[in-house]
């Protein structure tokens, strides 16, 4: 809060001194003029009343209006989004391995509910999916509709491209073709899988991150899996799981991330899998810039009451403390 014309403050000291002067001879015994009463020695409620409520009453007001001479005004800043923000691919592994239940309730759930919560953080960034497999394909183009958004990584499922394997290159070099021409000054790709590059066109998906890096796309790798074996459900009542072993290639997950100037990192729980977005949605934040101050003046409901109170004054001077001329 802040005062347009802060000189008109100082008119309150003579009206604070006056009010000050009458509150001390406050005391003294009043009787309405002409009263053919003598005056009583116990002042009554109204002659009390009579005594100071009118001065006090126009004293206050006369504060009132004086602060609204002021023109108090309530400072508001706001942020302006940029031009563009942040255009983020998340490449999401569906192969059957992500249906090991080490990250509960399983790898693809763990890591969908994570991604679906960094899509909620996100403010004028366009957010798009690429899903793979043994085989990548798109899943959501770049868009600024968080609910579509939403509804693709939830409707993502396992085995979703329906070929074996896991072509981390191949799910690279689709996430670069829907970014290459994007307007955004930052673009990222968030790469989780649970396992390491053994099929697809692009059999070395170091070569793919070059290509990201070629077009100053950042890749963030997330290695989504337990220490050691997991277990994987298979349906049938008679076995119902069966063992996989650790196969995270995490060397080369490494040397794709620093390929872009991105960042390497290993979910071996849920929780941790949550701290990595919310790494990644800090460091990967859209600027705002901060627009010049609004101000709105605040000095109607100071007239409002000034005015209420000065009538509110008239009107008792008028009935009820009306005098005997």
């Amino acid at each position: 809060m802040n005062f347009a014309n802060p000189w008109a403050l100082l008119l309150l000291l003579p009206i604070l001194a006056a009010a000050l002067y009458a509150g001390s001879r406050w005391g003294s015994k009043f009787i309405s003029a002409g009263s053919p009463r003598p005056l009583p020695t116990v002042p009554t409620f109204k002659t009390r009343l009579y005594s100071f409520f009118p001065f006090f009453a126009r004293a206050a007001a006369l504060v009132l209006l004086t602060l609204a001479l002021a023109r108090p005004q309530k400072t508001e800043r706001g942020r302006i989004p940029p031009a563009e923000g942040v255009d983020i691919m998340l490449a999401l592994d569906t192969s059957p391995s992500m249906a090991a239940e080490d990250l509960p309730p399983n790898r693809l759930e763990a890591a969908k509910s994570a991604a679906s919560d960094f899509i909620k953080q996100r403010v004028h960034d366009r957010i798009g999916a690429v899903v793979f497999g043994g085989a990548a394909m798109l899943a959501c183009p770049l868009t600024l509709d968080y609910a579509s958004a939403l509804e693709f990584i939830d409707s993502a499922y396992l085995h979703m491209t329906r070929t074996d394997g896991t072509a981390i290159g191949d799910a690279i070099a689709t996430a670069v073709n829907h970014l290459k021409n994007g307007k955004s000054k930052s673009k990222v790709i968030i790469l989780l899988t649970d396992g390491r590059s053994n099929t697809g066109l692009i059999s070395d998906p170091v070569i793919a991150a070059k290509t990201a890096a070629a077009y100053e796309i950042k890749i963030y790798a997330i290695g989504t899996a337990g220490k050691g074996p997991a277990k994987v459900p298979t349906g049938n009542p008679f076995q119902p799981y069966f063992t996989i072993s650790e196969d995270l290639d995490e060397g080369t997950l490494l040397e794709i991330a620093k390929t872009t100037g991105g960042e390497f990192y290993r979910a071996t729980n849920y929780p941790e899998l949550q701290q990595i977005y919310a790494k990644i949605n800090s460091l990967e934040k859209t600027r705002f810039e901060v627009k010049a101050a609004n101000y709105s003046d605040q000095h109607q409901p100071l007239l409002a009451a000034a005015l209420a109170l000065l009538a509110l004054t008239f009107i008792l001077e008028k009935t009820y403390l009306r005098t005997i001329p």
